[in-house]
């Protein structure tokens, strides 16, 4: 057989493989992109003026807008949008999607009515869930809760889901068996309530009294959800609460002035969930008005998004045109204070890239996401940006712990 030269591309294979197989690895396979789902939750009921006066608008225009940032994190894709009544009034963690990402729960806090001639709001109950394995996505349930339901987490397990009823000083237990999700149990807390967190073994949770200034500690044995009186001592107006991958810490925002800016320094209150019982350790000072907070997938870092005054009155001393998330470092049951980067009005939810690499940030003035990079220590712009439909007024990924 007559001998033919190799081509230029099979000798570089060849040779690549043969000095794999001299280091004792493998031929290195390129990664495959992996889809990661978020969503956001656009409320287009609400607005300022430049007094810093919230000015009302009909109901009907909301939507949920459910996209992939795993593909591609530079540039998120939409993958649906569905027309969904949400609300800016409450913290930025109103949804959640389930493990897998079968599911997702969205809870409709508030609704505009008209009475001769003035809108007001008044205190919905409903708990949609969405049908993620459609394309594109689809409603698949209304649920009733309790009167103003708000912050809510689903277990790692995915079999149990837990929403904070601001209205009626209660937490509703969700049972959550395939593409099926019931109301079993409500559990009073005393007092109101705005958003509930699992631990990632799924055996307590934590909610946050937000007009008391405390957080509860919830007990959770199967689907049996209780609340034996055992309160924590957080900050002034404690919102928004997160957890670390290990369990061994929580964080809440301690928003400092009912949910608005006040030109005041507020705080992240620690809780060591290790202690016996669990209790507040230190408390991280981030700025005036943190509202989102989320802990990164890999443990080491969280984020708390400051309001900066960026949606009150133009004439007052502490307005600025945009807000800011600071960057916590996490060593041990130690946080600290990383660095801070600018970003755009009124921003409200943080949400981690699976492999906690980007961050993305919902900005409700300019109805835009940012983008964000963690540099090691550093959270740094990309420069880049993407587009809503609306005012994003919450955030939520694929759960990661």
């Amino acid at each position: 057989m007559k001998f033919r030269p190799a081509a230029p591309a099979a000798l570089a294979s060849a040779a690549l493989a043969a000095l794999a197989a001299l280091s004792g690895c493998a031929p290195l396979t390129p990664t495959v992109p992996q889809r990661q789902l978020m969503l956001v939750a656009n409320d287009e009921k609400q607005t300022w003026n430049d007094a810093g006066v919230v000015a009302l608008g009909p109901m009907g225009r909301d939507t949920v807008q459910v996209l992939d940032i795993g593909t591609d994190p530079l540039a998120p894709k939409v993958l649906g949008t569905l027309q969904l009544d949400n609300t800016i009034a409450g913290p930025p963690t109103n949804l959640a999607i389930t493990p897998g990402e079968t599911l997702a729960l969205v809870a409709n806090s508030l609704n505009v009515v008209e009475e001769n001639g003035v809108r007001k709001q008044v205190p919905d109950n409903r708990l949609f869930v969405i049908d993620l394995t459609t394309t594109p996505p689809k409603l698949l349930d209304t649920l009733q809760l309790g009167k103003q339901p708000s912050g809510l987490s689903i277990n790692r397990a995915g079999t149990l889901a837990l929403v904070a009823n601001r209205a009626d000083n209660s937490v509703s237990v969700l049972r959550i068996a395939g593409k099926k999700v019931t109301l079993i149990d409500t559990v009073a807390v005393g007092e109101s309530v705005a958003h509930v967190r699992f631990t990632p073994d799924g055996k307590r949770a934590l909610a946050a009294k937000f007009p008391s200034h405390k957080i509860a500690l919830l007990d959770v044995n199967g689907e049996k959800v209780s609340y034996n009186k055992v309160d924590l001592a957080a900050g002034l107006w404690p919102y928004n609460v997160d957890v670390t991958p290990d369990g061994k810490l929580a964080l809440t925002a301690d928003n400092g002035n009912s949910g608005a800016s006040d030109g005041q320094v507020d705080t992240v209150s620690v809780i060591d969930m290790e202690a016996a019982p669990p209790r507040v350790i230190d408390k991280v000072v981030v700025g005036d008005g943190p509202e989102g907070l989320a802990v990164s997938p890999t443990g080491k870092h969280a984020v708390a998004v400051i309001l900066r005054g960026s949606n009150a009155a133009k004439s007052a001393y502490f307005y600025n045109r945009n807000g800011s998330v600071v960057l916590l470092k996490i060593e041990g049951k130690k946080v600290t204070r990383a660095n801070e980067v600018v970003v755009r009005g009124l921003p409200e939810g943080a949400v981690w890239s699976a492999d906690g690499k980007y961050l993305y940030v919902g900005n409700f003035i300019d109805q835009d996401i940012s983008i964000l990079r963690l540099d090691g220590d550093t959270l740094v712009p990309t420069g880049k940006s993407f587009p809503l439909q609306g005012h994003p007024a919450a955030m939520r990924g694929t759960m990661t712990h």
